[in-house]
């Protein structure tokens, strides 16, 4: 039987891992399907639930978060790294959450040397304090171009993803489940993850969404023993596009439309995604140091 003290030991230590902020990659086959819009309407709907969220921004425009949000940015976390501003002038605060611009920082990680590369540690460590969930809007590499000299240019966001919590989003055509699948086996070979939380859009119903999730399910476990969560699906509803025009999420701008109350449950399902023990223990921190040190040693990424 364990001693009181023990017992207290592990409440604590279970209360630091629910105080974690969690981090969540969101992530894509290919460009096209929602990936972005998802990032958004997922942000906003956390923060509609009471969740302080803080969205990274890993693509360069056209059409990236910002774009799709009617937003520029003066600043971002590239700036902060090189001393050029404070963090504070780099995050935007709008629609209830939080966007930093990391696309820049992401590609020169290597080059800004140990100084920036503290730089740019300390301001995702100091922007992530007292925030609930982070939300990655991952810029993914083309899969056809991961071969050869091309790989170490764009292995950047499946290093980054390795240290969280995993979101996939899937289409729900053909070449959308193609792209998707082929992601998650890159990620499996490349960066040894083990679960997936899949979400699918354009799905007509649940059931349309269930049947290309067990498919996809089905040939991950037998050919890659890796495990899918189905986390939801998102409908077809023109009202997306709409919000988009607005500079909107749809979350904000149609509070009462199929794909919000969609956005809604996912969200909610994202935050009972299992956290990696290093995510735990050491937060976003030890995910930028992970991060760091693999793409300071390219050999270790192109094996």
């Amino acid at each position: 039987m364990r001693s009181d003290g023990m017992d207290q030991a592990e409440g604590l230590r279970r209360l630091l891992v629910l105080n974690q902020t969690q981090v969540i990659t969101v992530v894509a086959g290919k460009a096209g399907v929602g990936r972005t819009s998802a990032t958004i309407n997922l942000a906003a709907a956390l923060a509609r639930s009471g969740k302080d969220v803080l969205v990274l921004d890993e693509n360069h425009g056209p059409n990236n978060l910002l774009d799709r949000m009617g937003l520029s940015a003066k600043h971002d976390l590239l700036d902060v790294a090189q001393g050029k501003c404070e963090l504070c002038e780099a995050v935007l605060t709008v629609r209830g959450f939080g966007i930093l611009p990391t696309a820049r920082a992401m590609h020169a990680l290597a080059k800004l040397g140990r100084a920036g590369q503290q730089r740019l540690e300390n301001a995702l460590t100091e922007a992530s304090d007292g925030t609930d969930v982070v939300l990655v809007d991952a810029a993914m590499p083309d899969l056809s171009q991961a071969e050869g000299s091309a790989k170490k240019a764009v292995a950047v966001s499946p290093s980054l993803a390795s240290g969280a919590a995993l979101l996939v989003v899937v289409e729900a055509t053909p070449s959308g489940i193609t792209e998707s699948y082929a992601l998650i086996k890159r990620l499996a070979l490349k960066n040894a993850r083990q679960q997936f939380g899949i979400a699918v859009n354009k799905a007509g119903n649940e059931q349309a969404a269930m049947t290309v999730f067990e498919n996809m399910a089905k040939v991950a476990r037998r050919n890659l023993s890796v495990r899918l969560e189905y986390l939801g699906y998102i409908p077809p509803d023109e009202r997306l596009e709409c919000a988009v025009q607005l500079g909107k999420s749809v979350v904000e701008a149609f509070p009462a439309a199929a794909s919000t109350r969609s956005y809604l449950e996912l969200s909610q399902k994202l935050l009972c995604l299992p956290m990696r023990q290093d995510e735990a223990e050491g937060g976003v921190s030890n995910i930028i140091q992970n991060l760091i040190r693999q793409v300071s040693q390219p050999a270790v990424m192109t094996s």
